[in-house]
C-alpha cells in the first residue's frame, strides 16, 4: 500500500470554529487529482463559512418537500468546477445543483456535494460538509470530505489507505455488536416515507442487539467519514444520491470497513442504499437490513 506524506500539508487544528484554510502552496499528495480536489474542498468550505454569519440574508429555495438549496451551495459547487476545470477540462463534472455540467461519457468523472447537510447550515448546526468523489472508469479512485466547522479534512485513494488531517485512519476494532455505536438517516418526507416501516423494523433489530445508540446528525458523507474514523462502527440509509456517499464509501473501505447495499449487494451507488461498517458489525447489521428492506 502506497503512504503519502501529508505533513507539509496541514495546518494546526484550532479548536474553535474559526476557519483557517489548509496550506495550499505544495502538491504533497503525488497525485495531482488528489490535491485538486483538497484544493476546491478548501475554497468551498470558506465560501460556507463566510456566509454562515449571515444565513438570515441569505436567499434559500426549496427543491422539494422540506429539501432547501441555499445561494450557498450553489456558489460552493461554482467554486469547486472553477477549480476542477481549470485542472482538468476533459474531466466529467456532476454537482447536486447543477447536475452534470461536461464530458458525462469520459474516463473521469467528479461527482460533488458542495453541501451536505444544508437544512443543518440554514439551522446554524455546525455538522455540514463539503463531498468530492472522483470516479474512474465508474468505480470511485478517490474521496474528499471536509468539516469546515471543525477543520477536518478527510481523504482517501483507492489502494493509498484513508486519512484524517493527514494522519492514518482505520475502522473501530470492535469485535461485536454489542456496545456498537451506529449512525442513519430518519425518512422524514416525501417518499422517503415509503420506507418508513422497514426503517423502524431496522431500528428494533438493531437496538435489540444491545448497541451503545444510533445517532442521527443530518450529514451522510460525514457519518460515513465517522466510521472510516472508527468514531462509529456502522451506519446504514436508503435513498440517498451518488454525490452524498461516494466519497465516504471510498474513505470506509480504505479504512478497512466493508460497503454494501442493504441487501448486501454492489450496487449502493446507483440505489442510494447504504451499509458501511466495520466487518464485524457489517455481518450483524446486514442480516437486520436484509429482513427488513
Amino acid at each position: 500500500m502506497t503512504r503519502i506524506d501529508w505533513s507539509p500539508f496541514f495546518v494546526v487544528k484550532v479548536a474553535s470554529y474559526d476557519y483557517h484554510r489548509w496550506n495550499m502552496t505544495a502538491a504533497v499528495t503525488g497525485n495531482k487529482i488528489l490535491d485538486v480536489a483538497v484544493t476546491a474542498a478548501s475554497e468551498a468550505g470558506a465560501a460556507i463559512l463566510a456566509a454562515a454569519g449571515h444565513i438570515d440574508q441569505l436567499k434559500v429555495e426549496q427543491k422539494s418537500l422540506n429539501d432547501y438549496v441555499s445561494e450557498v451551495d450553489r456558489t460552493a459547487e461554482k467554486t469547486i468546477y472553477t477549480i476542477v476545470n481549470q485542472h482538468f477540462p476533459e474531466h466529467g463534472f456532476m454537482g447536486e445543483e447543477y447536475g452534470d455540467h461536461q464530458h458525462t461519457e469520459g474516463e473521469y468523472q467528479w461527482v460533488v456535494d458542495p453541501l451536505d447537510g444544508t437544512t443543518n447550515f440554514l439551522r446554524s448546526i455546525p455538522h455540514y460538509a463539503v463531498s468530492i468523489a472522483v470516479l474512474r472508469a465508474g468505480k470511485v479512485d478517490i474521496g474528499v470530505i471536509y468539516d469546515p466547522c471543525k477543520n477536518e479534512l478527510f481523504s482517501a485513494i483507492r489502494g493509498g489507505g484513508a486519512y484524517l488531517n493527514g494522519s492514518p485512519i482505520q475502522v473501530s476494532n470492535a469485535g461485536q455488536m454489542s456496545g456498537a455505536l451506529l449512525a442513519t438517516g430518519v425518512p422524514y418526507s416525501g417518499d422517503r416515507l415509503q420506507r418508513l416501516d422497514s426503517f423502524v423494523g431496522t431500528l428494533r433489530g438493531l437496538l435489540a442487539l444491545q448497541t451503545s445508540g444510533i445517532r442521527r446528525l443530518g450529514a451522510a458523507a460525514l457519518d460515513l467519514a465517522y466510521v472510516a474514523a472508527g468514531r462509529y462502527e456502522g451506519f446504514w440509509e436508503a435513498d440517498l444520491s451518488i454525490w452524498d456517499i461516494a466519497a465516504g464509501a471510498l474513505l470506509v473501505e480504505e479504512a478497512g470497513g466493508i460497503v454494501s447495499g442493504l441487501n448486501g449487494d454492489d450496487h449502493y451507488l446507483l440505489s442510494g442504499n447504504i451499509l458501511a461498517a466495520t466487518p464485524v458489525v457489517h455481518d450483524q447489521m446486514l442480516a437486520v437490513t436484509t429482513a427488513c428492506y
